[in-house]
């Protein structure tokens, strides 16, 4: 999910002209650039504009420009010195034509770009009120110039966000007169692409709401790739395809669309890229590979996100690899560095506590190879993990039914369809009396598979037993895909 909140402030442009608000030849290739991940060419761009007269355009893209900077930095002496910076423009802004159609949505993407670098840096309270701010303000430029493209695209987006809330969250959207449903967002964005100008960003907005939200499929597969074919030289669409192949079992996939990125000294810098590639080489179980990759992340990243969750993968490294000596420093350094913002930093923090407690022993060594190999899509290497093994192998509830879950998810990626649902109902059976994940994500996938097939009443009914697992370390995910399945149904 956080790849997807932070493409959501990647999409924030206009086109065209009124007054205050223009889009001079620099201004356009400036933001160009910036949406292709050319930072360095951008910020001398932005520099180059003049002052005067004023144009509230180039406080958008002189926002943007300190958005990505602290996005791929994750500096957090920079984001002091800077978020001033966001009350500065919103004042400015504030004084523009209130008759435009540009104020209100220029107004609600300054807000977008703030909201979202506080949720990296762990201000989530805050963030949360830029986004209620900025959706207000979108609503209205709606209400004001139904016409206006621009509008559509970021409200399409938080739409989208608000109906995939979790029914024991729902009273709060309302309670803030927030409305919004996964079907109504699509449609604004489906909007949205019919400018010239939003036509790219709304694109792969939908795609990747298809990616994170919803489920991912065949066509949209195809449309992603003709999407990266068709940007050779954009380093954001080439990462966010990336993270959306990795997140669909397509890691082999993600590691060809990696070593033929664009890059040079006018691109960002994206430490984080050094991660992405070590877990894919942690998937194929090519260990020293992936332990290159971790620890050239950490030399040059100088952020304290997913430094709990590399020093994790560094343990999985060693431990898969059977160097137990090794790999118990790298769980006390999970303990030791970072923060727990992220999901991932929050997992590997919880992991590492019960690891050091107790250490994992040779089943569940066997339980991870297969799950790392299968959630890269590399199935043959899992199927030959899990082989000698059988349910009766493992002896806690909680083995069998992640053994379970495991053999459902490769049954499912391999099309047999009655030998997945079999699997992951089993994994329900074990999972129900202690509430475990591996029921949760078994009806998701029970849902999907349901879906595939047109049964819509076998459908809802896996989505809402998803939703019914109360307390268990991936409610938020399960919870958000399976209630905007639902939603797609009203």
């Amino acid at each position: 999910m956080r790849y997807l909140l932070i493409f959501m402030v990647l999409l924030l442009a206009t086109g065209g002209r009124a007054q205050g608000f223009v889009w001079t030849p620099g201004l356009q290739r400036a933001y160009t650039d910036l949406t292709k991940g050319r930072l360095q060419t951008a910020r001398q761009l932005v520099r180059a504009e003049p002052d005067t007269p004023a144009n509230g355009l180039r406080l958008f893209v002189d926002d943007y420009v300190d958005m990505m900077t602290l996005l791929s930095s994750d500096d957090d002496q920079l984001f002091e010195k800077l978020a001033d910076k966001e009350s500065e423009r919103l004042d400015q802004l504030d004084s523009f034509d209130k008759n435009s159609p540009y104020k209100r949505v220029i107004l609600a993407e300054v807000r977008l770009h703030w909201a979202f670098v506080k949720l990296k840096f762990g201000k989530e309270a805050a963030a949360s009120w830029d986004v209620i701010k900025a959706y207000k303000l979108l609503a209205e430029n709606q209400r004001l110039f139904p016409a206006f493209l621009p509008t559509y695209k970021s409200l399409g987006v938080i739409r989208v966000m608000i109906g995939s809330v979790p029914d024991s969250y729902a009273w709060v959207p309302r309670l803030l007169g927030l409305r919004g449903s996964v079907r109504d967002g699509l449609a604004d964005l489906q909007r949205a692409q019919r400018d010239s100008v939003f036509r790219t960003e709304a694109r792969l907005a939908e795609l990747l709401i298809s990616a994170y939200v919803l489920r991912f499929t065949e066509n949209d597969e195809t449309n992603l790739s003709r999407f990266v074919a068709e940007s050779p030289d954009n380093l954001l669409v080439r990462f966010f395809a990336v993270t959306t192949a990795m997140k669909n079992a397509h890691s082999e996939q993600a590691l060809a669309w990696l070593a033929t990125r664009p890059g040079g000294p006018a691109y960002v810098t994206l430490p984080v890229i050094e991660n992405l590639l070590g877990d894919i080489y942690l998937q194929k179980g090519d260990y020293a590979t992936a332990l290159g990759h971790y620890k050239r992340f950490l030399a040059t990243y100088r952020g304290q996100n997913l430094l709990k969750d590399s020093h994790y993968k560094r343990f999985l490294c060693y431990w898969l690899a059977g160097d137990d000596t090794r790999a118990r420093p790298e769980l006390t350094h999970v303990l030791a560095t970072g923060r727990s913002t992220v999901e991932a930093d929050k997992a590997a923090q919880k992991l590492a506590g019960t690891y050091l407690k107790s250490f994992p022993g040779q089943r569940q060594r066997v339980l991870m190879q297969a799950r790392l190999a299968a959630d890269g899509g590399f199935l043959d290497q899992a199927i030959a993990v899990l082989k000698p093994y059988s349910e009766a192998t493992f002896q806690t509830v909680a083995e069998r039914a992640e053994y379970q879950y495991r053999m459902g998810r490769i049954y499912q990626k391999q099309g047999n369809v009655p030998a997945a649902i079999g699997a992951f109902e089993r994994s329900i059976v074990l999972s129900e009396p202690d509430q475990l994940s591996f029921g949760a994500t078994s009806a998701l996938q029970m849902g999907y598979l349901y879906q595939q097939q047109r049964n819509v009443p076998r459908a809802r009914q896996a989505f809402e037993k998803a939703l019914n697992y109360k307390h268990h370390e991936y409610k938020n995910s399960v919870d958000n895909k399976a209630r905007a399945a639902l939603n797609s149904y009203q």
